[in-house]
């Protein structure tokens, strides 16, 4: 017997999945995920070539959502993510991080479709952040300060946009060429217009009426931002306690190994907590882990799930007051993935859009 199954390039992908999707269906997958809706082991990894890369294994079944059937989204689904990491990708002209999906029928364990899963991990990785600044950054926040200038920086600052009515944007990463070119990729995608001053390397955008300044070191796109957007690759810390001012939401979403950190320990510490997965950050995140190791705090620090704080009401772990430092220490959940996939597939299904095969 042949299955029929339903092939998605990047492009079908896209296509098909927009940021505002992603950030109403990441609510709804963390949602399901913290009240015992989705089965799904912490991710596999399996070192290549030593430290210097890795392949990770990440499934999951997903159980609907209320009021699904009526809403045409959130249904149950059953898929899982294999995902590579290759640090030396770049010099051959290829992103670090690639992914395929394989998203299977929940009734029958047919395949339903196989999907390019980098944009979706790209996306969807942003648009869980956006959820938890919705929920724990101060509802003034008009700055953000990103460290790094990859894929991530640039639909972080997409996703956090569509959450805030942000003014001023200061961007770093240790190659200057790099936060060059993502401040001039941005100007190129939404019309950005050059600052005015003598050697300005800022630039404003008529749409949101946000400002984009590369800055030469970190503590300037730190220091005095609402918002704080750690995506490096770095296995040590990028930022120092110091910097991050009172009031400020940091949103780390490097350093998915136990052995790495890139906030500084006293600033884990000294801020409120929270994360996607308790049970994945106390094995694979290195901020949350070294620091239990070096009994800074205890499990305990772990105020939360973003997907606990989801649901209307506040919550009584959430923000406590306008001087509060908030972390969301992301690593990335399975049931994004294959929630993310599943939208995509019905959508592709709805337009037309994909190749089908039979296996």
């Amino acid at each position: 017997m042949s299955i029929r199954f339903r092939l998605l390039t990047e492009a079908d992908v896209k296509a098909v999945l927009s940021m505002d999707d992603l950030i109403e269906m990441m609510a709804s997958a963390l949602l399901r995920f913290s009240t015992g809706r989705v089965t799904q082991p912490v991710r596999t990894v399996i070192p290549v070539a030593g430290d210097e890369a890795f392949f990770a294994t990440m499934p999951a079944l997903v159980g609907a959502a209320d009021g699904a059937g009526a809403a045409g989204s959130g249904g149950a689904a059953l898929g899982a993510k294999l995902v590579t990491v290759f640090g030396s990708n770049a010099a051959r002209g290829l992103p670090s991080h690639l992914a395929s999906i394989v998203l299977l029928d929940p009734e029958t364990g047919a395949l339903l479709a196989l999907l390019d899963g980098r944009y979706i991990t790209e996306a969807r990785t942003a648009a869980v952040s956006a959820v938890s600044s919705r929920l724990l950054a101060r509802k003034a926040s008009s700055s953000l300060g990103i460290i790094g200038s990859g894929v991530q920086a640039r639909s972080h600052l997409d996703a956090l946009a569509r959450v805030h009515a942000l003014r001023h944007v200061t961007v770093w990463s240790p190659n200057k060429r790099h936060r060059d070119a993502f401040v001039a990729d941005v100007r190129g995608q939404t019309g950005v217009r050059r600052g005015s001053g003598p050697g300005s390397d800022e630039g404003l955008t008529p749409h949101t009426s946000y400002a984009v300044t590369a800055v030469e070191h970190a503590g300037e796109a730190v220091v005095g931002a609402d918002l704080v957007v750690l995506a490096t690759s770095s296995p040590m810390p990028v930022i120092e306690n110091g910097w991050v001012k009172p009031g400020a939401h940091v949103i780390s979403v490097g350093a998915c190994r136990p052995t790495e950190r890139e906030m500084d320990p006293a600033l884990v510490a000294r801020a409120r907590l929270f994360v996607d997965s308790r049970t994945a950050a106390l094995v694979e995140s290195g901020d949350v882990v070294l620091g239990i190791q070096e009994r800074r705090f205890t499990a305990a620090h772990i105020l939360a799930e973003i997907g606990e704080l989801v649901g209307g009401a506040p919550h009584p772990a959430g923000r406590q007051s306008d001087a509060d430092v908030t972390i969301f220490k992301s690593l990335g959940l399975a049931v994004e993935d294959v929630t993310a996939a599943d939208l995509a597939y019905r959508r592709a299904v709805e337009r037309g859009i994909g190749t089908e095969l039979t296996l």
